[in-house]
């Protein structure tokens, strides 16, 4: 039996081959102190055997909520193959050189919005930022950008995984894989 990350890689690979958008595009759901669900979407920075990464300022009200309950779900969702994969697992900071690595990944105007943009935060207005943006590429040059001290790489480790493909007679297939120490169980889902 291959494992739902096995399977999680391949639905990657063929939805990007079928060109459809932001497919490592995933909606992220948590729940603050006051139990309040809150989600949004994330991209995958990178798919591991036993978790997946995705990066954020470690002063965002996601990575807030994540140091009170780090209990997550995620969901892709990819409507031109009739797919979707729903994650329920626990989220951890990951390694500082994961999140350095990731963010020299980033294209340039990325890392320089990071550095300039408290994302979240209350502003009066875009004009003072994008000023501190031109003034930010002005001093940095074409040198490298080095990653803030709070930006994060996050790794969610999934407890269940559950695979949903449609089906043209709306028997749709769901497979549920719940994790029992380091195996996968599997059970076919009704629809």
């Amino acid at each position: 039996m291959s494992s739902p990350m096995q399977i999680l890689e391949c639905w990657l690979d063929e939805a990007a081959n079928a060109g459809g958008p932001a497919t490592t595009a995933m909606t992220l759901a948590t729940v603050g102190d006051a139990g309040h669900p809150s989600a949004r979407v994330v991209s995958l920075k990178r798919l591991e055997p036993e978790g997946l990464v995705f990066t954020t300022a470690l002063w965002t009200r996601k990575a807030a909520e994540l140091r009170v309950n780090p209990r997550v779900a995620l969901v892709f969702h990819w409507a031109a193959p009739g797919r979707q994969v729903r994650i329920e697992g626990r989220a951890e900071v990951a390694e500082r050189e994961l999140a350095e690595e990731l963010f020299a990944e980033r294209p340039r105007s990325h890392q320089l919005q990071a550095l300039v943009s408290h994302q979240g935060e209350t502003i009066e207005a875009i004009g003072p930022l994008r000023t501190r943006l031109d003034a930010l590429k002005a001093e940095m040059g074409e040198g490298p950008i080095p990653c803030p001290e709070d930006w994060g790489a996050v790794r969610v480790r999934p407890d269940v995984v559950e695979l949903w493909s449609e089906a043209a007679d709306r028997l749709h297939e769901r497979r549920l894989f719940e994790r029992h120490g380091t195996e996968w169980t599997v059970a076919l889902l009704s629809p």
